[in-house]
């Protein structure tokens, strides 16, 4: 088993990385007075009776919500607050959050937000989860105006990630985790981007060992700037490359059009672009990283879209300062840097 740890001080926790962790929950997850299951129909089809007979002697309470963004609401979360307190939780009770990101997210916020917080733990099911959200404490809901604009950052006490689960993950949200993948190759790590690009066939066949070091080392990117930065003040930012955008296509679409991933691979091509055409990348290595990206086989085309509704919906974006939008852009491989940019300057 592959263990790492997010060194936070009093809040720090470990990352275990293997096949068929979800057997041993019942050992790895220490018990609170009662325990609730938070995830959603799809996976409780796939995986909602093994995990309970996995915790048969903790005994825990099931809540299951619809899948998708739509979910990310605040009336799912007064939904599962409801159930929360009518299964008798305390603030010695524990939250495990079985899902995805929209699973994980919301878990995560109800979690921070009951009884002022109790306890909760991530075990992602998804790549773009294992790679990504499940590590590094944001929790969030939509709103009209924007993604995750409401939320909290509250770190979980463990992240289990289980490997043998991609197995029944469909290929389009495969591809959704591979766009987090790439994204801290262009971001942290050029070494990994060559490894990613060299290794795309096995990776798409969820071969064991590839599949391990990949999401060994996307968690070592995040460990490494969540550590610095856990509250998103500095370095963290950069893990927003190609959201700015991708959140943008999210909100214009109502959560419809595109799966997050989906909409992040479109956001880094068009904010390479952005690089390139404000002269912080040259061609040769837009087209490195246009070449990867392309391997996805995610339609790149927004041209149906307007880009008058994007640039609004970029204005509202939570991480903008005052006038300006931030785009986190490439300026060389395996370094990027925030860029400030009135809402008439960004072009592509």
């Amino acid at each position: 088993m592959e263990r790492l740890l997010i060194d936070l001080g009093e809040d720090s926790y470990y990352i275990d990385i293997d096949e068929d962790l979800l057997e041993i929950m019942d050992k790895a997850i220490d018990s609170g007075d009662k325990i609730v299951l938070i995830t959603d129909k799809n996976v409780d089809n796939l995986y909602g009776k093994a995990i309970e007979k996995f915790l048969k002697d903790k005994k825990p309470y099931k809540i299951t919500i619809p899948p998708g963004e739509k979910s990310k609401t605040m009336a799912t979360v007064e939904y599962i607050l409801s159930q929360m307190l009518d299964c008798g939780l305390t603030r010695n009770s524990k939250v495990i959050a079985l899902g995805g990101g929209v699973v994980g997210d919301i878990a995560g916020f109800s979690a921070s937000i009951y009884m002022r917080g109790i306890d909760f733990v991530q075990v992602p099911t998804t790549l773009l989860a294992q790679v990504d959200s499940s590590v590094g404490g944001k929790t969030g809901i939509n709103m009209p105006a924007g993604k995750n604009t409401v939320g909290s950052f509250y770190q979980p006490k463990a992240v289990l990630i289980d490997t043998k689960v991609l197995k029944t993950l469909p290929k389009r949200e495969l591809i959704s985790g591979i766009g987090e993948v790439i994204k801290y190759g262009i971001i942290y790590d050029d070494m990994f981007l060559n490894d990613i690009k060299n290794e795309f066939e096995a990776i798409l066949k969820l071969d064991y060992k590839v599949m391990k070091k990949v999401i060994r080392r996307c968690c070592e990117i995040k460990a490494a700037i969540v550590s610095q930065d856990e509250k998103e003040k500095g370095i963290r930012k950069i893990l927003n490359f190609g959201h700015t955008i991708g959140h943008g296509l999210e909100a214009i679409t109502n959560y419809k059009k595109y799966t997050h991933g989906e909409a992040v691979i479109i956001g880094m091509y068009y904010e390479a672009k952005l690089a390139k055409s404000l002269g912080y990348i040259k061609e040769t290595y837009f087209k490195e990283i246009t070449d990867i990206i392309h391997k996805t086989e995610v339609s790149l085309d927004i041209t149906m879209l307007s880009l008058e509704d994007l640039t609004h919906a970029m204005i509202k974006d939570k991480k903008n300062r005052g006038e300006k939008i931030s785009f986190i852009l490439p300026i060389d491989k395996g370094k990027v840097k925030e860029v400030l940019l009135f809402p008439n300057e960004v072009m592509w």
